[in-house]
């Protein structure tokens, strides 16, 4: 099955925004194979404008000229990407990142260029241009690169959006994509739903297994059966950043999406905004997030699910980053369970809870949601489970009867009760 389990990778935006390159992307592939690949981790994921070749923040430069081919099919810009020269696109690097044994992704806009509509240019294997399939009012409000696309009218017995949709995703197929994000689409319902379920068709037909991934959120929450159908993840937030307040607002997002998890489809919270961040804007900018709030991104992340992709720099991970990067008793929640849900909300705390699917145990996630040291026990009565023997797994830390922890403001505790 495709994305059995929550997808586990590395991306470009949080360091780099628009303007990664090539460089960069192997730095960090090689840093993942080394480092990061026992844990699971395996997607390396290049994000959104690297057919743009004056990027180097993450502003988007209106109207910006855009490298693409005689189809109107956007391609790596030669300048950051020079592998991609003589036509070849992302296939070098692909075959890089998969020599590692990994798997290698992309960030793609809803639609065409609005450069390919304006010249005409003809749709790969159609009768169609790409002027037939733009729908010119159906413009992303932040970034106004692309038109999105007629996949609900034929023209001349076509549909328009079906025809590039297709034409891309077959040469995607061909350079060796692994995970396409696509953009601009996850919170547009209800205009845009034909456009999802044909995204999903020329994702599944193109002749590769390939993680559809959409973006951003908030995704509909109404939507989140007609979401399970037709992508692998969907965002359930805006972007996320380091930032206490988005963190603190994700529980509430989190108890709506995480009966919607399971394997072929997950709730997606975002990226891990852990490390060395805005490396294009100042190369010694760190996570904002203190140790205790980074334990309580990676606990909530991994109880409900959600796709796990590190946003920053790999090759500046510090020692504690790694230590919650490569938890192996903590990764394996999200591979070894099933119906995590919260327990109990408060106003200074959280309890969540995840059953073993082919075992007995229990997982038990304790969240301090004050801004003061707190104390909370939660006891075998409470969780229904017997408390015969329990291990903390972030400290090591075992109990009996009953689970109690000392957490700092923000902070919290998962404990792995037999």
């Amino acid at each position: 099955m495709l994305a059995q389990f929550p997808p586990m990778g590395w991306n470009s935006w949080d360091c780099y925004g628009a303007a990664v390159d090539e460089a960069t992307v192997r730095k960090n592939a090689d840093y993942m194979a080394a480092h990061l690949k026992q844990f699971g981790w395996e997607y390396i994921v290049v994000d959104i404008q690297w057919y743009q070749p004056t990027a180097t923040s993450h502003d988007y430069v209106p109207f910006a000229p855009l490298c693409m081919d005689e189809y109107g099919r956007l391609q790596p810009a030669e300048n950051r990407f020079p592998s991609a020269a003589g036509g070849k696109g992302f296939q070098p690097l692909a075959d890089y990142v998969h020599s590692l044994g990994l798997k290698f992704g992309i960030h793609i806009m809803r639609g065409l260029p609005r450069m390919a509509a304006h010249r005409q240019l003809p749709i790969l294997d159609s009768p169609l241009r790409c002027d037939q399939a733009a729908k010119g009012n159906s413009i992303c409000m932040w970034n106004p690169d692309m038109y999105g696309l007629n996949c609900e009218t034929e023209v001349n017995g076509v549909l328009p959006g079906k025809a590039y949709y297709d034409s891309i995703f077959r040469m995607y197929a061909q350079w060796g994509v692994d995970f396409v994000k696509c953009d601009d689409i996850a919170r547009e319902y209800p205009q845009c739903e034909k456009e999802i379920e044909t995204i999903s068709e020329a994702a599944r037909n193109c002749g590769r297994d390939i993680v559809l991934s959409l973006s951003p959120g908030p995704a509909p929450l109404e939507k989140a059966e007609h979401l399970k159908r037709y992508a692998n993840m969907w965002r359930i937030t805006d972007d996320f950043w380091d930032d206490w307040r988005a963190l603190h607002a994700m529980f509430d997002r989190a108890e709506k999406w995480c009966i919607h998890a399971g394997p072929g489809h997950w709730p997606d919270a975002d990226m891990l905004p852990i490390g060395a961040l805005r490396q294009c804007t100042n190369p010694d900018d760190w996570t904002h997030f203190t140790i205790p709030e980074l334990t309580t991104m990676m606990t909530l992340w991994s109880m409900m699910r959600s796709p796990l992709m590190i946003g920053g720099e790999l090759t500046k991970m510090d020692e504690e980053s790694l230590r919650l990067l490569c938890n192996a008793d903590v990764l394996a929640i999200q591979k070894t369970t099933a119906c995590a849900h919260p327990l109990y909300r408060m106003e200074s705390t959280c309890v969540w809870v995840a059953p073993e699917v082919n075992g007995s145990g229990l997982y038990v996630a304790l969240f301090n949601l004050t801004d003061d040291p707190l104390v909370i026990s939660v006891t075998a009565d409470e969780i229904q489970h017997p408390i015969s023997a329990a291990r903390e797994l972030w400290s090591g830390e075992t109990a009996e009867d009953i689970l109690i922890s000392g957490l700092p403001p923000h902070g919290a505790a998962v404990w792995k009760v037999e």
